[in-house]
C-alpha cells in the first residue's frame, strides 16, 4: 500500500520519510490549494530523503485553465524540477469547456521527459469526471497516477465515482489515488469501499491538523499500520 504525503519543506520532508511515507507531494502555499515551491526548496527536498519526490506544477490557484503566459511558467518549471533531481511532477490542466486539455497535456509530457506525473485534482472539476479519466487512459505511458476525490469536495463523498474509475483502471492505466478529507479516523472506512491501492493525505497528518504546524509522525505510522 502506497502512502502519499504532503510536504512543504526538508524538515516535514524527512518525518514523514522517517515515519513511512511511500512518496512525498512538494508544495507551497497550501492557502491557495498548493502551489510551486521554490527551486531552492525543491533541490533542499530531492536532496533531505531517498524517497519520491513529486513537485506540484501550478503556478497559482486562480483555475485550471491556463493562460499561454501561463504555460511558459509550467514549462519551464518542469525543466528545473528535472535539473533538481525530482523524481516527478503534479500537474493537471483543463480547457475553458471543461474537458482536459490535451494540446497543453502533451507539451508538459514532453517537458516531463519521462519523470513521473501524477494528475491532480483538477480532474475534480472536470464537465465529466468520468470521461476526463478515460481522456488520461490514453496517456497511460506517461501518466502514471490520478489523484481525485471523485469529483467530490472529499473522497468520502465521492465513493460512488471514486469505484467507477478504479473499475476502469485496468493496467496500464494511470493508478487512482484517493485523497482530500482523508485522516486515520476514517481511511479504513474509504479502503474497504473502493480498495485503491494508493492514498493520498494532507493536514490530517500535521499536528492540530493545519498545515502551519509540523507533521505528527506517529499520525503517518498508524496509517500505514490500518492500512497494512
Amino acid at each position: 500500500m502506497l502512502v502519499e504525503i504532503i510536504v512543504q519543506d526538508a524538515v516535514d520532508a524527512r518525518m514523514a520519510e522517517e515515519h513511512g511515507a511511500n512518496r512525498l507531494e512538494l508544495v507551497t502555499a497550501m492557502t491557495e490549494g498548493g502551489l510551486t515551491p521554490s527551486y531552492g526548496i525543491i533541490k533542499d527536498v530531492v536532496q533531505a530523503v531517498s524517497i519520491p519526490v513529486h513537485v506540484m506544477i501550478r503556478p497559482h490557484g486562480y483555475s485550471f485553465t491556463y493562460s499561454e503566459d501561463d504555460k511558459r511558467v509550467i514549462l519551464e518549471d518542469i525543466n528545473v524540477c528535472k535539473e533538481l533531481g525530482a523524481t516527478g511532477i503534479v500537474f493537471g490542466s483543463l480547457t475553458e469547456s471543461g474537458e482536459i486539455d490535451e494540446a497543453f497535456l502533451e507539451k508538459v509530457i514532453e517537458a516531463a521527459d519521462g519523470m513521473k506525473i501524477t494528475f491532480h485534482r483538477a480532474i475534480d472539476e472536470a464537465k465529466d469526471i468520468i470521461e476526463a479519466y478515460k481522456t488520461l487512459q490514453k496517456y497511460s505511458d506517461s501518466i502514471q497516477t490520478v489523484l481525485t476525490s471523485g469529483g467530490a469536495p472529499k473522497a468520502l463523498e465521492g465513493v460512488e465515482n471514486l469505484k467507477t474509475m478504479l473499475a476502469l483502471a485496468k493496467k496500464p492505466s494511470p493508478v487512482i489515488m484517493p485523497g482530500s478529507g482523508l485522516s486515520h479516523n476514517n481511511i479504513v472506512e474509504l479502503h474497504e469501499k473502493v480498495h485503491a491501492t494508493e492514498y493520498h493525505f494532507g493536514s490530517a497528518v500535521r499536528i492540530n491538523g493545519k498545515f502551519s504546524e509540523p507533521i505528527n509522525g506517529n499520525t503517518i505510522k498508524t496509517i500505514k499500520e490500518l492500512l497494512s
